[in-house]
């Protein structure tokens, strides 16, 4: 019988966790690391003062911008790389041990170990130059760590076949799947996804693999298993779908279990999981059936702190209460963000309960999450100022019976710089349902944004997929703005349109 409370757990938890915390500050950030040298010597903070968790408020957050550099803020990458100091090595007394029992070259391997960058993965560059994260080999243990983790709250064990489908990349994602795999004893294939192998290529490899597991993006999951049901392909072994990398709301999870049963896997479990270049890492569902409440994202408070602050203040909010979600790693090297804030919404906050379904005694963050700079605002006669919330765009469509595919694209009136937006809607249809039927069904959801598409274009699947950049992006595009000065023509393709 488990007889501790939320509060004792959350309090034990939270203590061992600064403890973690002070001594990684004085052992390896602030000897190594020249920003946090800088940052903690203009606050006047040393890490003995973070005795509570209340006191990690006093740790200046750190953001994407920190990273990429300004000229208002002239910090650069490299600031956040651990650059060790063998003058300050030297002194410690643990090396001064090892170096009597093991000599002096055994302790030097270790240290490279644990402190040259090997390794380099990089955020995705959407919105922004891309920002590289180096690791060590210490970092690539670490990254083994939480990827055998990750696999192991997604019910994979070592009987099981994973393809793992993530684009072939600097990209944390793929590079996960793969060291997770192989630390945790699964076999685990990773195709590259359509850039390297093509939609073909994954086929191939579902139909010779039969995996038990299928990991990737959402966009391309769907896509390969459209075409997998539409080839008449059969996978009976295929039992769990793992998703990383853009947002799963329950309608796709719904889609990708249609198209599994299809391919007779009749009880496919669709999970998430989030991650994020800063973090080094990534957090996954524990298994759940399609359309059950999800249990949220099982965190590793032993490796990182997790914290959820009011996104306007960045004041850190009490467990439960929605916010956005802050990171800070306790035992990283290589590159080094403390209190980075993701940008990210979790609706549901951070929990400090066993979970219902698992039963891990673990903190968890519950709900959807979405982009905070998925909100975007067009002061225009046509939308009467609406603020748009592209994040409750993307949930509707998804949502959408008879909607596979989808693009949202943003233009100007007659590609006029000076003229209205207009929201042009492309999708690729699936189903019964008739382009009429379509038409309501879209107009009857976007009233709860309270602005309407100005036109729906209708596509074959294939046509929005090239549109979407499926196989050939990081990414898919499922958000376009061709505003800025008309650049950009529309698509020209064989499409059916329904104006507005």
């Amino acid at each position: 019988m488990n007889l501790i409370g939320p509060s004792d757990f959350r309090a034990r938890i939270q203590g061992d966790q600064m403890a973690r915390l002070r001594r990684y500050l004085r052992r390896t950030v602030l000897p190594f690391s020249e920003h946090y040298r800088r940052v903690f010597r203009e606050h006047s903070l040393l890490p003995e003062d973070m005795r509570t968790f209340d006191d990690l408020s006093q740790i200046p957050f750190a953001s994407k911008e920190d990273l990429a550099g300004s000229p208002a803020n002239p910090a650069t990458p490299r600031e956040f790389v651990l650059l060790p100091d063998r003058g300050v090595l030297a002194k410690r007394p643990s090396i001064l041990l090892q170096t009597l029992l093991r000599g002096r070259a055994a302790v030097l391997r270790n240290l490279e170990r644990e402190f040259r960058p090997v390794f380099m993965t990089s955020t995705t560059g959407r919105s922004a130059d891309p920002v590289p994260f180096l690791y060590t080999v210490h970092d690539l243990n670490r990254l083994s760590l939480a990827g055998a983790r990750l696999f192991e709250v997604c019910g994979a064990t070592p009987e099981m076949k994973v393809l793992n489908m993530f684009p072939y990349a600097p990209h944390l994602g793929f590079w996960l799947a793969v060291h997770g795999g192989a630390a945790a004893g699964v076999f685990t294939l990773s195709s590259g996804g359509g850039k390297v192998m093509g939609t073909e290529g994954q086929l191939r490899f579902l139909q010779k693999l039969q995996p038990h597991v299928l990991i990737g993006m959402p966009t391309f999951m769907y896509h390969v298993l459209h075409e997998a049901a539409a080839q008449s392909l059969r996978l009976p072994t295929l039992c769990r779908i793992v998703l990383g990398g853009e947002k799963v709301p329950d309608g796709l999870r719904r889609k990708l279990a249609s198209l599994a049963a299809e391919c007779g896997a009749p009880s496919v479990e669709v999970l998430a999981t989030y991650g994020f270049t800063e973090a080094k890492m990534a957090w996954a569902e524990c298994p759940h059936p399609v359309g059950a409440p999800s249990p949220g994202y099982h965190l590793f408070p032993d490796m990182g702190i997790v914290e959820v602050v009011a996104p306007d203040t960045g004041t850190p909010l009490p467990p439960g209460h929605a916010g956005e979600i802050v990171f800070t790693p306790l035992d990283a090297r290589g590159t080094v963000v403390l209190r980075y804030r993701t940008g990210d919404l979790i609706d549901g906050g951070l929990h400090f309960t066993r979970c219902p379904r698992c039963g891990r005694e673990v903190p968890r963050l519950l709900g959807h999450i979405s982009r905070r700079s998925g909100m975007q605002a067009m002061h225009l006669d046509k939308l009467k100022g609406t603020l748009v919330d592209f994040n409750v765009l993307e949930h509707i469509l998804d949502d959408l019976p008879g909607v596979g595919a989808w693009q949202i694209e943003l233009r100007k009136l007659h590609d006029d710089p000076l003229e209205l937006d207009e929201i042009i809607l492309h999708i690729a249809p699936i189903g019964d349902a008739t382009e009429a039927q379509l038409v309501h069904r879209i107009d009857s959801q976007f009233a709860r944004v309270e602005v309407h598409p100005n036109r729906i274009h209708f596509h074959e699947a294939g046509e929005l997929r090239r549109m979407q950049g499926v196989g050939a992006e990081l990414k898919e595009r499922r958000l376009v703005d061709h505003r800025p000065s008309a650049a950009m023509t529309a698509p020209t393709s064989s499409i059916k349109e329904v104006r507005r």
